[in-house]
């Protein structure tokens, strides 16, 4: 008996219909594949092509690679600190394992709860203070006072955010300038390059005292930013700005240089060189220097916090240090894990704005 193909059963209009859906549906995998990679969802992509019945033993194999490894290997770390932390005997107790530390988590929200919610009642009696005060007359009475409850585990998060982002900000504003004059011209590069070779490995510890000096005196007082946070700013500034610096005086000078002589030919503005030429194709070298830049302000920040005292990740870490209970180890792990992750974050969302403009600039 003579055995029957299923796909010569299917109409040929059919078949046709079939194939055309399964084309669309592969360009748009194809689109969509490099936002997944960047966002870190790369197992989409074979996955998606699996059941669409696309090659299944190579993108099972993929699917394989990119989704299941990672989470095999994730599960491995946990089952062997989980097993091995209790064997670590400290001051304050046994290591903490995974269940201890996710219990402070939890512990950490309802503060948090707690905290806001304390926040809002005290806000709401100064409300009704303040206009019972106006309603008898007397106005010149009322004051509005700021909560100065406990800072919250997110608050911290939140002010760490806001500081490596304000040094992040005045460093690539400082560096990404000096990085194209020094690559536009061998004689600024000779005069900036032995001062980045000498700044460049300077711990944070050693610059905090100097900053603090100096923004203590001249620090406006009331009305500005708190000292403790211009001062961990400043020196996230002062240690990040080197790779940007650098890799954007790379970026700069290895552009093709038919493309600078071309604008000198016809003779446009150094500004329109630079904004037209010269950053479209150091661009790729820029955000690689944005990228190492923001992780080292990242991990500058939480010294700078601890020793400058502003509240933050770093300020939490050295408090619940300082604090020696019997949750300190576990608090400290949940930090840990907290700067880990947000760290990675950071770095996604800089490749994504990397591919995103070089991928404009090069249209």
């Amino acid at each position: 008996m003579t055995a029957v193909d299923p796909a010569a059963a299917i109409p040929p209009e059919d078949q046709d219909l079939r194939a055309r859906r399964l084309d669309r549906m592969h360009r748009m995998i194809g689109r969509c594949d490099p936002w997944f990679r960047v966002l870190g969802l790369g197992w989409l992509t074979p996955l998606v092509r699996l059941l669409s019945d696309d090659n299944p033993r190579h993108q099972a194999k993929e699917l394989w690679r990119q989704a299941f490894v990672p989470v095999l290997s994730i599960a491995a770390f946990l089952l062997l600190w989980a097993n091995l932390a209790p064997l670590v005997q400290t001051s304050l107790g046994a290591i903490p394992g995974p269940a201890q530390v996710w219990e402070q988590v939890g512990v950490l929200r309802a503060d948090a709860a707690a905290e806001t919610q304390k926040a809002a009642e005290f806000y709401a009696r100064q409300a009704e203070r303040n206009a019972a005060l106006v309603a008898a007359g007397k106005a010149d009475e009322v004051k509005d006072r700021t909560y100065a409850g406990k800072p919250t585990y997110p608050g911290q998060i939140l002010t760490s955010l806001k500081t490596v982002f304000l040094g992040f900000l005045i460093g690539t504003l400082v560096a990404v300038p000096l990085g194209i004059v020094s690559g536009l011209s061998a004689t600024a590069n000779a005069a900036i390059n032995p001062i980045v070779q000498i700044f460049k490995p300077v711990s944070p510890l050693a610059w905090l005292p100097i900053v603090t000096m100096v923004v203590s005196a001249i620090h406006a007082g009331d009305g500005g930013m708190p000292k403790s946070f211009l001062v961990s700013s400043i020196t996230v500034t002062l240690c990040s700005m080197w790779p940007t610096l650098i890799n954007t005086a790379l970026g700069v000078a290895s552009i093709d240089k038919d493309l600078v002589n071309v604008g000198r030919v016809l003779k446009l503005s150094l500004w329109t060189r630079i904004t037209r030429l010269v950053l479209p194709s150091a661009l790729p070298l820029i955000f690689t220097g944005l990228r190492l830049s923001l992780g080292v302000g990242w991990m500058v920040l939480i010294a700078a916090e601890m020793l400058a005292q502003n509240p933050g990740l770093g300020k939490f870490v050295w408090d619940e240090f300082q604090n020696g209970s019997s949750d300190s180890l576990a608090r400290i792990m949940v930090a840990v894990l907290t700067i880990g992750l947000i760290g990675f974050v950071l770095d996604r969302v800089m490749f994504a704005l990397q591919t995103l403009f070089t991928f404009q600039a090069n249209r």
